[in-house]
């Protein structure tokens, strides 16, 4: 059974002007494509083929496969930055919302902290809202690395890859991040996320 790619949650188009359509084009459809294209080619004939991807990046993870891991972290975690931004305005629920006060103060002062976290991060990687037990934090990953792995439910991530944005606007991230926390990111999803306590799974099956 092969890895999907998984869809973007609306038109390619949607983001604009935070994000083009041209850099979802490129992002999506060729470098999310070849991360899986390359985790398919991997899993192919092992016994991981029927394997969610969960599954297999935590695999990967536990024996080291470096390679196996890179492509199927970097699928995954692209399918849930799709999800972590949204075209339409969202704000966290009351539960959520609570949690924010009490672990940051604010929301404002969470949009600084995640902030700080994106622009900050050393070359490639992520910034991810994720909750531990019930307490929120702001972390990043390296390259691939991703919070699937660790003790953690991820909330919502921001990718600080190039590809992410340099279309768009270059080298400067600080520009991309600072629209993206402001304009796009999808509270309703790390609202179900937080509140249901699960990680969420990359979807098994192709859009019809």
């Amino acid at each position: 059974m092969a890895i999907p790619l998984s869809p973007l949650p609306y038109a390619e188009d949607a983001l604009a002007p935070h994000i083009s359509k041209e850099t979802l084009e490129t992002h999506h459809g060729k470098h999310h494509k070849t991360y899986v294209d390359k985790l398919n080619d991997a899993i192919k004939g092992t016994d991981l083929a029927d394997s969610s991807l969960e599954e297999i990046v935590k695999a990967a993870h536990q024996k080291g496969e470096k390679g196996l891991f890179n492509n199927s972290a970097q699928a995954w975690n692209h399918g849930f930055y799709w999800n972590s931004l949204t075209p339409e305005k969202t704000a966290p629920s009351a539960k959520l919302a609570e949690a924010i006060n009490r672990d940051f103060g604010s929301q404002q002062a969470l949009a600084e902290a995640l902030t700080n976290e994106a622009v900050g991060h050393f070359a490639s990687g992520w910034a991810w809202l994720v909750a531990e037990g019930d307490k929120l934090k702001v972390i990043s990953t390296h390259d691939a690395a991703t919070a699937l792995t660790e003790n953690v439910v991820p909330l919502l991530t921001i990718d600080v890859w190039e590809h992410a944005y340099y279309i768009d606007v270059k080298n400067k991230r600080p520009d991309y991040v600072k629209t993206v926390v402001e304009n796009c990111l999808n509270w309703a999803f790390a609202s179900e996320n937080y509140e249901t306590g699960r990680v969420w799974a990359y979807p098994q099956e192709a859009a019809v």
